[in-house]
């Protein structure tokens, strides 16, 4: 009996029985089949499919994945000052986590000192204010920067930031060259879909690729970007979406990379990516496989890599912070561990699990251990890291895999048409596209279409949450007196000296703006002055209306 022959019998009976259930869609608006078979999947076996740790790497980057080694469980965390973010670190440490992951204020991210008048009622509210190398000093205090991989979620400022997380290194003894993790660094997403930019797009792709070119040289450990789709998929799109939006920005710093004179081999290996994990949980595992495998294609077919290291996506995952909710916050728990799980069977290389009670606050201590614990009983008891690709073959997975990888192409073929992914930030092709999928998810919430558990249906009557964070209200005060006295204390006239060499370079097209940085980081200058001399030659960037 064929397929189509059984499809026909099967819904017969079914409707006849009026059991039927309404048809199904994935996220990326595909027709989820009654049944998959051998004939829903497009792709030969051995060339799409293939084997782990080899080319188009459709099944992980390494040959052993887990069994070899379990992705680094990391927990993204930052609050308050340097003080207190440390020992929510040394906590963590403790609780079994095997990597940082540094959360930072909102006016550490747009380039603001704590008392700039512009940071007031934002210190340490999202995140850890870090103000110069002093308060990153601070924060590592007694952990071994040679030891831990350390992942910052930055991006407008990343050069500075890095720069000042190298020199307190040094100060703990550790050479730039023992240095294991990632900075963010990845602007274009800001401009389409988070916001915190602060220069114009070609000037910071310029500190973009000069810290490529600084990582490439010195820090061979260090992964020069996170090219993010978590923070498009947080804004609204689809998975198709965030895989098409995602490489069309790695494209875009790859021939950024090229132009400013780089060998593809030489920076390539360093990239990495940052994806978001929804609660479809197939669909996900298909999106990750997806857009390995594109991205190989990418590299091997466009850029004419030579390396496979250059041509593997190795990637961080997040849990998605949009999909909890306010109301009946333990749901939360359910949800974050269907997403981790998402993410191990796609084969992340990091993860970070959310706690139940970021819908409300900052989280606890409690929960971030709850977080933990979730993707550390999905490593040691559920058995899905005993195996490497445990849904290998699944006819539906493989056959989702090449319709999201079809329709990302097609994506990335229309920006291409555009002249590239800056060019469609520019007219506002990427924006509208997320504005439209977020329109029409928040449409099948509110019609209850799609079903959100405890929110739109299911509902109780609203209990009280309690053992949330707060924020001391005398962090900004303590922070204030912290920068000032770092101004007071170090060498001014020094510190003048090296803001101005860093405000000459930048006016020129040929300097690498990083070891200028650095220097301008190991007396003291703070990421506010330093932000300034650069908007001074930079100019800010002010976002137009997408129509």
């Amino acid at each position: 009996m064929s397929k189509q022959q059984w499809t026909d019998t099967a819904l017969a009976k079914a409707l006849e029985r009026g059991k039927e259930r309404k048809s199904f869609t994935s996220t990326s608006d595909f027709p989820v089949e009654r049944l998959s078979t051998p004939e829903d999947v497009h792709t030969d076996y051995e060339t799409a499919i293939g084997y782990p740790g080899q080319y188009p790497f459709t099944r992980g980057v390494q040959p052993t994945m887990y069994r070899g080694k379990l992705w680094t469980m990391r927990q993204y965390a930052g609050f308050s000052t340097a003080e207190e973010s440390n020992r929510r670190y040394k906590y963590l440490l403790e609780q079994g986590q095997t990597g940082l992951s540094v959360a930072f204020d909102l006016p550490t991210q747009i380039g603001y000192d704590s008392d700039d008048p512009v940071a007031t009622g934002e210190i340490g509210r999202v995140g850890v204010a870090i103000d110069s190398m002093k308060d990153m000093e601070i924060l590592f205090d007694g952990i071994p920067m040679d030891k831990v991989s350390t992942s910052m979620t930055i991006n407008a400022p990343a050069a500075i930031l890095l720069a000042f997380y190298i020199a307190a290194a040094e100060k703990q003894g550790v050479p730039p060259d023992k240095l294991q993790g990632t900075i963010q660094n990845d602007i274009l997403k800001e401009y389409s879909a988070r916001g915190t930019y602060i220069f114009p797009p070609a000037p910071s792709m310029r500190l973009v690729t000069n810290l490529f070119a600084y990582c490439s040289a010195n820090t061979p450990q260090w992964n020069t970007i996170s090219i993010s789709g978590y923070h498009m998929r947080e804004a609204g799109c689809t998975a198709a979406q965030e895989i098409a939006f995602t490489l069309a920005d790695g494209i875009a710093y790859v021939e950024a990379a090229l132009k400013a004179g780089m060998d593809v081999d030489d920076f390539a290996g360093r990239l990495a990516f940052f994806y978001a994990s929804h609660n479809n949980l197939l669909e996900e595992v298909a999106k990750f496989r997806a857009a390995r495998r594109l991205w190989a294609k990418i590299m091997k077919e466009r850029f004419r890599a030579r390396k496979e290291r250059s041509m593997m996506m190795r990637f961080h995952t997040q849990t998605a912070g949009c999909t909890l909710t306010a109301q009946q916050p333990d749901n939360n728990i359910v949800r974050v561990a269907v997403q981790s799980l998402a993410a191990v069977l796609g084969g992340t290389q990091s993860l970070h699990t959310n706690s139940k009670d970021e819908a409300l606050a900052l989280p606890s201590e409690e929960t971030v251990r709850i977080a933990l614990r979730t993707q550390q009983i999905i490593a040691c008891e559920s058995g899905v890291a005993d195996t490497i690709d445990p849904l290998a073959g699944s006819y539906y997975v493989e056959s989702l895999t090449d319709r999201l990888q079809e329709k990302a192409e097609a994506y990335i073929a229309r920006i291409d048409d555009m002249g590239g992914a800056v060019k469609a930030i520019e007219l506002g092709f990427i924006q509208r596209e997320i504005t439209e999928s977020a329109y029409e998810y928040q449409k099948a919430v509110e019609t209850k279409e799609q079903v959100v558990v405890g929110q739109n249906q299911f509902i109780m009557e609203k209990v009280p949450v309690g053992g949330l964070l707060t924020i001391d209200p005398e962090t900004a005060a303590f922070q204030v007196r912290k920068v000032t006295d770092v101004r007071k204390n170090r060498d001014n006239a020094a510190a003048r000296e090296k803001l101005a060499v860093l405000r000459a370079a930048a006016a020129t097209d040929d300097t690498n703006l990083m070891p200028l940085i650095l220097d301008c980081a190991r007396i003291y200058c703070t990421e506010g002055e330093i932000c300034n001399e650069l908007r001074a030659e930079f100019g800010e960037y002010r976002a137009t209306e997408v129509l």
